[in-house]
């Protein structure tokens, strides 16, 4: 039997991936938090539209690894964003 050599065409995605606003052109992660620098905004439950950068399409929080927040601004990210979820705020 012959395999047709047909290249399978993956469907166009407009929608921007998670991934898209936290990762540089090259396709490297940044190593500086982006919570820690000069003039970073405050993490509070308050801050919805900061807030939501941070959740996933799914309601799931985004991994550190993806976002390159800190390890302690992560714990605090988490706290305010249940604390968003739990208000109905998200």
């Amino acid at each position: 039997m012959k395999r047709n050599n047909k290249k399978r065409h993956k469907k166009n995605t407009n929608s921007i991936n998670k991934l898209s606003l936290f990762q540089k052109a090259e396709g490297k992660f940044s190593k500086k938090c982006p919570l820690s620098v000069k003039n970073a905004p405050i993490v509070d439950y308050k801050n919805v539209g900061l807030l939501k950068k941070y959740v996933s399409e799914n309601g799931k929080i985004v991994s550190s690894k993806i976002t390159s927040v800190s390890f302690n601004k992560q714990k605090k990210l988490t706290k305010e964003i249940k604390k968003a979820k739990i208000l109905g705020l998200l």
